[in-house]
């Protein structure tokens, strides 16, 4: 049996276009580059076409409550032991951090999700297209039970948090109305509260409503 010789590399001046030719070092590290950024995802945590698959329409038990609009649960997540969420399309007022005061309602906030969700399962539901956010937290649609009411929902309709139209979901008109609702009835935060006690991003579209 003969053993056939292994090819030569291809020179890369077959394979590049004649103005990449004389660049051929700096494509290569590129190309490096990204393998090695696509390792690097895979070794954070699961890339992003992988959660549905994990998480959606799946019950979880919450094992711990962060603030008003965070948690994780019992789900192993990047060499963690627990998967943290960000519930989708709310904004909850955030707990004192660092150099960053406390804002108005934050207590109350995460309190009522202690009161809610901590040490009770629930079902996560995902969004359509995005799964993550930049911070790699799992962005998500928490119900209290399978068919039962949606919490992010429940934190806007009962003012313990903003309705956040800044990036779009399939809920969005929905908690736009439940703000308003909450918002006319005074509810929550809405009890008192004043421009400058809003979040700078809720501070800026208030300015530009008409």
């Amino acid at each position: 049996m003969r053993l056939r010789r292994p090819k030569p590399p291809i020179p890369a001046s077959i394979l590049l276009p004649p103005r990449w030719r004389r660049n051929a070092t700096v494509v290569a590290a590129v190309v490096t580059a990204a393998a090695l950024m696509v390792c690097e995802r895979t070794a954070r945590g699961p890339i992003q076409g992988g959660d549905r698959a994990r998480y959606h329409d799946r019950a979880f038990h919450v094992v711990h409550v962060v603030d008003g609009d965070t948690l994780d649960i019992d789900a192993p997540d990047a060499g963690k032991s627990k998967t943290r969420i960000r519930l989708w399309g709310v904004d909850t007022p955030e707990l004192a951090r660092g150099d960053h005061p406390e804002m108005h309602f934050a207590k109350q906030a995460r309190e009522f999700a202690v009161q809610t969700l901590q040490d009770k399962e629930v079902n996560v539901v995902l969004a359509p297209d995005k799964t993550r956010d930049r911070y790699g937290r799992l962005l998500a649609y928490v119900f209290c039970k399978r068919g039962g009411q949606m919490f992010n929902e429940m934190l806007i309709e009962k003012g313990y948090a903003y309705a956040d139209p800044r990036y779009a979901h399939p809920y969005k008109k929905q908690f736009d109305s439940a703000e308003n609702r909450a918002r006319k009835a005074g509810f929550g935060l809405w009890s008192g509260l004043t421009a400058d006690q809003m979040p700078a991003w809720k501070q800026r579209r208030e300015k530009k409503a008409p």
